[in-house]
């Protein structure tokens, strides 16, 4: 089932501004479906995607003599500049006080769910904040002596990415503080396709804090302007949230990661691969963890050979410590091959519970976590094909198409 895209029914601007109180760059008197639009920047040649990081000259009077923090980690770079994002920041005499860091740590090699430590960055002495473990949300304590947060981090299009999850929680925080956030956009290379089951308020979670379907095909910066437009901050505040715009990107623009966003999405493939393949993470089924081809291959020692035939074993490695079946011989499916998906891939999944021996064993509780529904376990266990499964969705993408709608900024 393809999802037909909307078109941006508002100008496309170089930078977006979305905001409860005024910004010194929004323009006066000018609205689309209640967001603000901007004025646009520069006519730098060529069409090669830049993103809104390399775009120093809109956004270096927000960061003028202010105190700035920082979310960031190892995909905070500038190409162009050929710098992280801190580091370029100081280059340019911004004052950066505070970095905080997701996930997988600033520098991006801690395991997926392994708690990030505080600490301080060796190449720049600025202090780092970990956003993940027990401190999620950045704490009033925290922010004080801030005066604008930045948040630069290279999302991959899924809803149990957290990368979108602590942007939610950046601009919570925020907006209680009254300090500004600049989300600088980047690509999203699954920003080409809807699909998934939309998650349900009661089984909201840091993998899926949202009413979205698992591929929301938006970019970060629109994506912040959905949590403020509607209205899920918590007691309903306001972020006063700006957004710059990347160049020459399309949904539909394929896009290239230049650094892997996480340890276990080495490469375009895994990326492309993930919203399929990161089911496997709610069943005792391993999914490449422990091996050099994460989310591109999937197995477990008890699929039948006569089914599965390719073979790898998991060992520890940068980003899976305890893999699944560590050092056991994995019977299961090479996906490296595969064509470019453009919607979810539910055969996979349904065919190894299908022939699995143990079925009662074969989901665990995080996978209605991930799915954000029960629906999803309970129609696989019925026997109900991947087509009947997809059809179900049909109405959930439908009305959230009409509500991304309001917030994308490019085509």
């Amino acid at each position: 089932m393809g999802l037909t895209f909307f078109k941006n029914t508002f100008l496309l601007v170089v930078l977006t501004v979305f905001s409860c109180g005024n910004s010194p760059l929004t323009p006066k008197g000018e609205k689309q479906d209640g967001i603000p639009l901007a004025l646009e920047g520069g006519n730098e040649e060529g069409n090669s995607i830049m993103v809104g990081a390399e775009q120093f000259h809109l956004y270096s009077e927000l960061l003028k003599n202010k105190n700035v923090g920082v979310v960031a980690n190892q995909t905070s770079f500038l190409e162009k500049e050929n710098q992280h994002l801190v580091d370029f920041l100081i280059s340019k005499k911004v004052s950066v006080k505070k970095v905080f860091a997701p996930e997988h740590g600033f520098r991006g090699t801690a395991d997926a769910g392994e708690h990030v430590k505080d600490g301080v960055d060796a190449k720049t002495g600025v202090p780092l904040i970990s956003l993940y473990g027990s401190n999620k949300k950045p704490s009033q304590e925290q922010l004080k002596g801030i005066d604008v947060v930045i948040f630069d981090i290279q999302d991959v299009g899924a809803r149990f990415y957290t990368y979108i999850s602590t942007l939610h929680y950046v601009m919570e925080a925020c907006a209680d503080a009254g300090i500004p956030v600049i989300v600088m956009d980047r690509p999203n290379p699954n920003g080409h396709y809807i699909d998934g089951p939309i998650l349900e308020k009661e089984h909201e979670s840091f993998v899926g804090m949202h009413p979205i379907p698992i591929v929301h095909g938006m970019t970060m910066g629109e994506y912040a302007q959905m949590i403020n437009g509607e209205s899920w901050l918590k007691n309903n505040v306001k972020c006063e949230l700006s957004v710059i715009k990347m160049k020459n990107y399309t949904h539909q623009t394929a896009y290239s990661l230049p650094i892997k966003p996480s340890p276990n999405l080495p490469n375009d493939k895994a990326i492309n691969l993930y919203p399929s393949l990161c089911f496997f993470e709610g069943t005792f089924i391993n999914a490449g963890r422990g091996t050099d081809m994460q989310f591109q291959v999937f197995g477990a020692p008890s699929l039948p050979a006569s089914k599965y035939t390719f073979e790898y074993t998991p060992e520890s490695n940068e980003g899976a410590k305890s893999p699944k079946f560590k050092g056991q011989l994995c019977r299961g499916k090479d996906l490296r091959k595969e064509p470019r998906l453009s919607k979810i891939n539910l055969e996979w999944l349904i065919n190894a519970y299908n022939a699995n021996g143990k079925k009662k064993n074969f989901f665990n509780s995080f996978f209605v976590k991930l799915s954000g529904t029960k629906k999803l376990q309970q129609q696989i266990e019925q026997g109900m094909s991947a087509e009947a499964i997809r059809d179900s969705w049909k109405d959930g993408l439908m009305g959230f198409e009409k509500i991304r709608k309001k917030y994308l900024i490019y085509e």
